[in-house]
């Protein structure tokens, strides 16, 4: 069978589909030559050179960015590339980091005729969503820009389990999954199914009214509770402890 030429030795596709701001570059993909390909000798190690950028890069002439509204600019804390031990991790077990120090906020939300305060000021150590947000390549540093929304809590110590939520989010630590059956026999690790229970530890001052009044949430710091099962963001404390961060319209029931 003849073999397939790639005759071009670099391909780079635009990011086209992404809005772009004056400044900004696209990010780009680029695929490196594969040489020729045969049948049966394409692995794994074929596409060593393929190179995946998902950060949009901000040009060196542009030294600072001041977002607009309710978003703020977050410089992304670095990932942990040992463990306290001092054993190095490979990148496929490296934990992509939920938090950073903001460095630039927006003028704040408006609602109806109130215009509202921010809620973090730069400076101020923040936990977020997972899936938040747009990434930037800012003075060499990776960040982040997003909304305040997206901003799961406020982090005063070096501890997750001290989160201080904000908005309308819930704060709990994860029970214990079952260690045996209600047949008494018991099971394995594989066989342990995901608990969807724990106890309030902190919850945020609540969502905002169309009059940019707080409304109180339902459940309280001590109340178990039974929450979605897929909802959230987890975290694990510096104990092991599990925690997980979300929505109060997640939690489900208050379990006595």
């Amino acid at each position: 069978m003849a073999a397939a030429q790639l005759t071009a030795s670099t391909m780079t596709v635009p990011a086209r589909n992404f809005a772009l701001f004056d400044g900004l570059r696209p990010s780009t993909v680029k695929f490196a030559s594969f040489g020729t390909l045969r049948p049966g000798t394409l692995t794994h190690k074929s596409f060593k050179g393929l190179v995946v950028k998902a950060a949009t890069v901000v040009a060196p002439k542009y030294t600072s960015i001041k977002p607009l509204g309710d978003r703020v600019l977050v410089k992304i804390k670095t990932i942990e590339e040992k463990t306290e031990s001092g054993i190095l991790l490979p990148s496929t077990a490296q934990t992509k980091p939920q938090g950073g120090e903001v460095v630039a906020v927006g003028e704040g939300k408006t609602i109806g005729k109130a215009k509202l305060e921010p809620l973090v000021k730069p400076g101020t150590q923040v936990i977020y969503s997972k899936y938040a947000g747009t990434e930037l390549d800012f003075n060499g540093e990776n960040h982040l820009i997003l909304k305040e929304d997206d901003i799961v809590g406020i982090l005063e110590t070096d501890d997750i389990k001290d989160l201080k939520p904000l908005n309308d989010r819930v704060f709990i630590k994860v029970a214990e999954a079952e260690e045996k059956t209600a047949g008494g026999l018991l099971l394995t690790e594989a066989a342990k199914e995901k608990p969807s229970v724990g106890t309030v530890i902190a919850v945020g001052p609540g969502p905002l009214d169309e009059e940019g009044n707080k409304k109180p949430l339902t459940v309280s710091p001590g109340n178990t509770v039974l929450y979605s099962k897929y909802a959230g963001n987890e975290f694990k404390g510096k104990d092991g402890t599990n925690y997980i961060a979300l929505r109060a319209s997640d939690v489900m029931a208050v379990l006595s």
